[in-house]
């Protein structure tokens, strides 16, 4: 199975040596977004397991995730998955044109199919991985099956969240918008060949770390609220309290997090009056995306709680799945 980035010396005549950057910015824009998408899914199943604890101590909530298309993002997606979460092969389950492409995988207990509709119905967190030209026919097949609490995390670039939403009729969606500055160490990602060395390089992991980022990338904090705020809509959608959702929040940041800093309803809302056993409304994660927030605006204000995601990004990716992920079983 290939997990190659880039070579990035192959293919190029002499007088196109200096391109070589934009291989290498190539590959940390596929790095950082498997990298920002296994964050996300340790998030969710680190609150989803807290939730089950606290009604059923024992059990646990296992994620389901839905991957729509297998070209390159995608396949690098699954990799990183299996490699990096604790979500169990099989609880990941893709839909592709081409589901015999997929047959490795399927060996260590992911299912393929060509259904997308029966994974929008399926699916806990669906990563849209394919092509903006398909996107028209993907969102026509995922819209009648979509539930409110599917979160849908998009890599289609070229297509606004905004529009994505429209297409959809859908709020829950997650898109990073990532960006390209000036920077003296962009040949950070020179290193980038193979994703699952470069998942466990903590060179690239700093260089990732979505609030820090570096190597001529970045992606900023509205993401990150973004993020926050998808968290507290799984727990609203579980008719939690705003108080069981705060100490819920708060404590998947917990091992990192300074006594004395922390989340509060004011964080995320302008509403004093919410009552402890009141749920939190639902946030529309395009508002959160396109809007300045109250969060937005709390973490743009608070240098402690942004180290705080920073170490727990770092501890999160530094940590490989415990769980029999069957990744070592595919051929590279």
């Amino acid at each position: 199975m290939m997990e190659v980035l880039c070579d990035f010396e192959a293919g190029l005549a002499e007088n196109e040596r200096g391109l070589v950057y934009l291989r290498a910015r190539s590959a940390g824009l596929t790095l950082c977004g498997c990298a920002h998408a296994v964050f996300l899914c340790k998030l969710i199943q680190s609150l989803r397991s807290r939730t089950a604890n606290r009604d059923c101590p024992g059990e646990h909530s296992d994620l389901c995730v839905g991957i729509l298309g297998m070209g390159n993002m995608g396949r690098q997606l699954l990799l990183s998955l299996l490699q990096k979460s604790v979500i169990k092969p099989s609880h990941i389950k893709i839909s592709s044109r081409r589901p015999e492409s997929a047959e490795a995988f399927t060996r260590t207990g992911v299912e393929c199919f060509f259904d997308n509709g029966r994974l929008a119905a399926w699916a806990d967190v669906l990563f849209l991985c394919c092509l903006p030209s398909h996107l028209p026919k993907v969102c026509a097949d995922l819209r009648p099956h979509l539930s409110k609490h599917c979160l849908v995390y998009s890599f289609t670039s070229a297509v606004p969240v905004t529009r994505l939403a429209q297409r959809l009729g859908h709020d829950f969606i997650l898109k990073p918008q990532y960006d390209f500055v000036a920077s003296d160490t962009a040949d950070v990602w020179l290193s980038c060949t193979r994703l699952t060395a470069a998942l466990t390089d903590p060179v690239l992991i700093e260089a990732s770390c979505p609030l820090t980022m570096s190597g001529g990338i970045s992606l900023g904090l509205s993401w990150v609220s973004a993020v926050l705020y998808s968290l507290l809509n799984i727990c609203t959608s579980a008719s939690l309290g705003s108080s069981d959702a705060l100490i819920l929040v708060n404590s998947v940041l917990e091992e990192r997090r300074p006594r004395n800093v922390e989340l509060n309803s004011l964080s995320f809302i302008n509403a004093s009056s919410l009552q402890p056993e009141e749920p939190f409304p639902w946030i529309s994660l395009t508002n959160a995306q396109t809007k300045k927030t109250p969060l937005l605006c709390f973490l743009s204000s608070s240098k402690s709680m942004q180290q705080c995601i920073s170490a727990a990004y770092k501890s999160l990716l530094e940590t490989t799945a415990t769980s029999d992920s069957c990744v070592l079983k595919i051929k590279t």
